[in-house]
């Protein structure tokens, strides 16, 4: 039997996806969970909480059910203890997304992030856009 893939989608890919069912983002995140297992860390998961807790996103979705994405999604994650420090990005908060691919050996890395796309690929972990990740898998 086939290993299924292991992806990691950075904190604003994941936000888009839950805010706009619609969205590209959407449309990866959906595909990523049909075929493999999208990995989370607790750094992740924290950060994934505190943005998603934000009053600015009420408009598009109510609190609870945003809570019950989180919790869902919690749920349903590969949890990955990290194993490796990483420091290489130029925003140092990029960094725990790294790490995970890196623990989680991760097929690859979807951001719209800047900083972690000129990263590509790091340590043979591809860094893919949303659009290159749909093309791609």
């Amino acid at each position: 039997m086939k290993s299924r893939d292991r992806f990691v989608f950075d904190t604003s890919v994941v936000v888009s996806a839950v805010l706009i069912s619609s969205s590209h983002p959407a449309k990866a995140f959906r595909k990523a969970r049909q075929i493999g297992d999208i990995l989370l860390s607790l750094p992740v998961a924290e950060e994934l909480n505190e943005v998603l807790g934000r009053g600015k996103f009420d408009r598009y979705l109510t609190r609870e059910d945003r809570e019950r994405f989180l919790a869902a999604f919690i749920h349903a994650a590969k949890f990955i203890e990290v194993t490796e420090r990483i420091v290489a990005c130029r925003d140092p908060k990029d960094d725990k997304f790294l790490e995970l691919a890196v623990s989680g050996q991760a097929a690859c890395i979807v951001t719209g992030d800047h900083d972690l796309l000129a990263l590509h690929p790091f340590r043979g972990i591809p860094i893919l856009s949303v659009e290159q990740f749909l093309k791609s898998f």
